[in-house]
């Protein structure tokens, strides 16, 4: 039996999301966001779910947090909701909205779990939507404003702070796939709102630096490995695109200072052009704390011309697939870790999602979810694998803390160490939460 054992400084924690799991959306004046309208769009949302409820964590904060304690995580990642903050997105700040924050924070910090805040996880507010959301200059510039109110409220409570989450979410799943919220599917403002998004954290970062903020700050961006299906170039091209558009993209403007150059000639070929303004690259390329990377998935990908944008195909060779379909690839884990490592350093990295979906019920006051158990075990064992390889890993935050509106899906789809039932808001620890739970207290694992 193989033990795998962990350093003694890596950070244990979990994630969510605002819009996820807050509820409470007409509230103390929080504003309407992209999500309010998109989910009470019909036909849009699995079985017209919305996030009006959610897992109610507005009102129940304190349940949660002795969850956490209970868990015995160091770290817990959060998102703040911009349109509690800034109901219009811009103006004077919601009193009601920052004080249940620094309720919420202050809790936090009595059961000693440090926060880690997430300004932005997808709920931009309507209003910034109606002037043409993360495709108008004028949007980056409420972010900023709003990242500034929070670091004043907030600096020296909260040490650990996430500009994006996601940013080719926000940008070509939402604007160009339309999958996700405000639903576009138009290619140059996909990319318009790429270079917006990381000129949004360059300037988020700035306001930090300026205001001499104590603590960390970096961003958060989603990957996933994609192996190529044979030694044939075409293949080896294709591949690197699909994984480009999520690493390169958005990780050589802030550790370079360009775009890169692959990249920029495929989006070429397409008649899509960025809109580079003078010191938009100097305000992305600055230095940052560390960098969040989120990590689910991958697969084996070879060359097609015309499939999806970048011409790749996925190749399913008998992958076992979680609950929402997606390969079961520990292995991508690992590899990414190191290409990041080599391409960009020893930056310190988080893992600030990784987790699995598996749609277990309550039998006998019990949730046994072994296969949730087993996706993490072989994640943790990719985890130290990068580690051992020299990749600079702080910490682990296991996505989710708790069942919640999984988006387009609904609540269909449970990715939580803690079951919630959506008609009576019931919390009840799965198995994975004890052996999670194990692992934070002893450092090990065996396979």
């Amino acid at each position: 039996m193989a033990v795998i054992k962990f350093s003694k400084d890596i950070e244990w924690g979990t994630a969510t999301a605002a819009y996820q799991i807050e509820g409470a959306v007409d509230k103390d004046g929080r504003g309407l966001s992209i999500w309010d309208t998109y989910s009470h769009t019909p036909g849009i949302i699995r079985n017209g779910d919305n996030g009006d409820i959610a897992c109610d964590s507005y009102h129940r904060y304190e349940e949660d947090i002795q969850l956490m304690k209970e868990l015995g995580i160091d770290i817990y990642r959060f998102s703040v909701s911009w349109p509690r903050i800034f109901p219009l997105g811009k103006g004077e700040p919601n009193r009601k909205g920052l004080e249940f924050y620094h309720r919420f924070v202050d809790t936090l910090l009595e059961n000693g779990i440090e926060p880690m805040c997430t300004l932005y996880h997808w709920d931009l507010p309507q209003s910034m939507q109606d002037i043409g959301g993360w495709g108008n200059r004028e949007v980056v510039d409420a972010f900023a404003n709003y990242a500034r109110v929070m670091f004043e409220e907030f600096g020296g409570k909260i040490k650990k702070w996430i500009t994006i989450n996601e940013p080719w979410c926000v940008s070509f799943l939402s604007n160009y796939e339309g999958k996700h919220a405000p639903g576009n599917t138009n290619l140059q403002l996909a990319t318009t709102i790429s270079h917006h998004l990381l000129l949004a954290h360059g300037k988020a970062v700035s306001q930090f630096r300026d205001l001499g903020i104590e603590g960390e700050i970096g961003y958060a961006p989603n990957g996933e490995w994609l192996e190529p299906f044979s030694v044939q170039k075409e293949d080896i091209d294709a591949c690197n695109r699909g994984m480009g558009i999520f690493i390169e993209w958005f990780f050589d403007p802030v550790f370079k200072g360009k775009y890169p150059d692959f990249m920029l000639d495929w989006f070429r070929k397409k008649g899509i052009t960025l809109p580079i303004e003078e010191n938009d690259m100097e305000t992305i390329h600055q230095p940052i704390d560390f960098v969040g990377i989120n990590y689910y998935s991958g697969s084996v990908g070879r060359y097609k011309k015309d499939e999806g944008l970048l011409d790749v195909e996925k190749v399913d060779i008998g992958y076992t697939k979680t609950d929402i379909g997606w390969n079961i690839y520990p292995e991508g884990f690992y590899k990414l870790l190191t290409k990041i490592k080599n391409q960009y350093g020893n930056i310190p990295i988080y893992i600030t999602e990784n987790g699995a979906c598996y749609n277990d019920d309550v039998k006998n006051g019990r949730v046994q979810d072994d296969n949730r158990i087993n996706y993490l075990k072989q994640h943790l064992t990719s985890l130290q694998r990068s580690i051992d390889s020299g990749v600079n890993i702080k910490g682990y935050l296991a996505w989710s803390l708790l069942d919640n509106f999984e988006w387009t899906e609904g609540y269909a789809m449970r990715f939580g160490l803690i079951h919630v039932n959506f008609n009576t808001l019931e919390r009840t620890r799965k198995d994975s939460f004890y052996w999670y739970k194990k692992v934070i207290k002893n450092g090990w694992i065996s396979m």
